[in-house]
Order: C-alpha cells, then structure tokens, then sequence
C-alpha cells in the first residue's frame, strides 16, 4: 500500500469514527438485548465478528446483554445420545429427557463457548440461565394445532416449553455493575418447580422489556422483513406490522419475531430490530451508521 492509499484509509477510519460518535454520545450506559443464533452462531469466523462487535458495544459505554438460542446444537445432541424428537407444526415437543438435554446444551456447551468468544475478543462475560437468580420465572406454554381434516382448533402439549411470566433483573443489574457482560441461556425455572426450554427470541424480548432497553437486536438468517416484491422494510410500527400481517406479506417464522418486537416496544424497549445475523458486523452498521440495516421497529 502507498503512502497516499495508507493516508486514503485512515481518513476513512476516521470519518466512521466521526459519523458514530453522536451514537456512542446517546447511548453511553443504555442497555443493548441481543438475541444470537442461526447462522452466525455455526460459524467460526462470524461468532469471532460478533463476540468483537460485543466487547466493541462494552468499550463504548453500552451495556450490551446476550441472549442465545441453540435448537440446532440441541437437535444434533439428541440425535447422538439417540432421543427421539417428535414435532408438531414445526414445534418440538419436549418431554422430559429432551428437556434435561436442551439445559445441559443450553446452559452448559452453548453458553460457555460464548462466554469463551468473548473472553478471547478482550471482554469479561459471565454465563447464566433464567434460573440464576431467579432472573425468569416460566408457565408452561400452550398451544394449538388445527386437524386439517375436520377444521377444528385442539390444545396441544408441547411438553416442558416454557413461556416468561415474570423477569427480575438484579442478577443481570450485578453483572452489568461488576463490568461484565451477561450471556444468558433460555432456560427457566416454572413455579411448579419444572425446568422450562423458552424460545430464545420471546425470552429476550422479555429480558429487554424488563430492563427498559435501548434496543433489542434479533439476529436472524434473512435481512429482515422484505415487501412482496422483496425490497427490505427499513422502518415499522405494530400497525405496519398488524396490516402485513392481513396482507400475507409477512407469514411463517418472521410472525412471532415480529410479535416478540411489538410486545417488546409496547412494554418500555425504545426499539427492536430484526437484521440478518449472517452480515459481518450488522449490528453496527445498523446502530452506528446513518445507512442501517434491516428492519427496526418502534411504537409509532
């Protein structure tokens, strides 16, 4: 590289730093939620980009705490130990082995290694579950299905999934005070005493609702919500939401994303934002820069 390209390139080092920094002046002690899994998570290279963009977000002033999933690391352990999973319209059902699985998964490989990524990217995380500290409290979650023969909706048990009912934030308060950057595994406790797997993105919504966070990121495998001619949808509100919804232009899994957003703004989070986790560095581009990236979504 020339001396004049070298020149090139730390001024446009510095101008990012310049167009961030109204961003790290608004935010400095906010809490960021992020929910982390998909693709980024089974891959080495993005994991590291991502456990940088955390330790980055820390270094600034934000507060960020980390949410995981791990269906597909669960999947493949039950395969191994050669529990059988049954699933009902794309739900798995978690019986009792399958549970004692998806915590030893969750709570103990998944949630270690992150807390790992973190540590070699030069930040301090601590692993926890809504166990810990009575962070969440779980009910057992319900569901129906609808027999595509008679038409007619039935409950169905999907086990030991769980929903949040109640999140008391003292332990994560703790961590954030100490310096450190939580890691938190979707699992809970119920008051019937039962350990409850809790989808990641509702278990993070929760969390950012309870902490009154500045944003709640889900990262996900697509680049957010797309029209139906598959332009990106950069800014919603829940009734945006509710008439895509009518429309068929938003169906399938992005529904209970979206509804995870909306309950989130609706119940103290600023904003939410749904952007593909497949991106190097998304989150950033999508928080520090005037372009963004993928769909945020605020109350109106």
């Amino acid at each position: 590289m020339s001396e004049n390209e070298e020149k090139k390139t730390t001024l446009a080092k510095a101008e990012v730093l310049i167009e961030a920094l109204p961003y790290f002046q608004r935010y400095a002690g906010r809490t960021f939620v992020v929910k982390y899994g998909g693709h980024a998570m089974g891959n080495a290279e993005a994991a590291r980009g991502f456990a940088e963009d955390i330790v980055l977000l820390k270094a600034v002033g934000i507060n960020p705490v980390v949410v995981h999933g791990g269906g597909p690391q669960i999947g493949a352990m039950l395969e191994k130990l050669g529990v059988e999973s049954t699933f009902v319209d794309g739900l798995r059902v978690t019986d009792a082995a399958t549970a004692e699985v998806a915590e030893m998964v969750l709570s103990g490989a998944i949630n270690k290694q992150l807390v790992s990524w973190i540590a070699n990217a030069g930040g301090k995380a601590i692993g926890i579950s809504g166990k810990d500290g009575g962070l969440v409290t779980a009910t057992k979650a319900e569901r129906t299905t609808r027999d595509p023969e008679s038409n007619i909706e039935k409950a169905v048990d999907l086990g030991f999934v769980g929903e949040p009912t109640t999140v008391d934030t003292a332990v994560i308060d703790t961590a954030v005070a100490s310096g450190m950057i939580p890691i938190i595994a979707p699992i809970a406790a119920g008051e019937d005493g039962a350990t409850y797997n809790i989808n990641a993105d509702t278990m993070a919504g929760a969390i950012a609702s309870a902490l009154g966070a500045a944003r709640l990121f889900l990262l996900t495998d697509v680049a957010g919500v797309l029209s139906k001619d598959g332009a990106l949808l950069t800014d919603l509100t829940p009734a945006d939401i509710a008439k895509l919804k009518d429309d068929g232009t938003i169906s399938g899994g992005m529904i209970p994303k979206l509804e995870t957003c909306v309950s989130a703004v609706e119940a103290g989070c600023e904003a939410a934002v749904v952007l593909d986790g497949r991106v190097g560095h998304a989150m950033l581009l999508e928080f520090f820069t005037a372009r963004g990236a993928g769909t945020l979504i605020r109350k109106g």
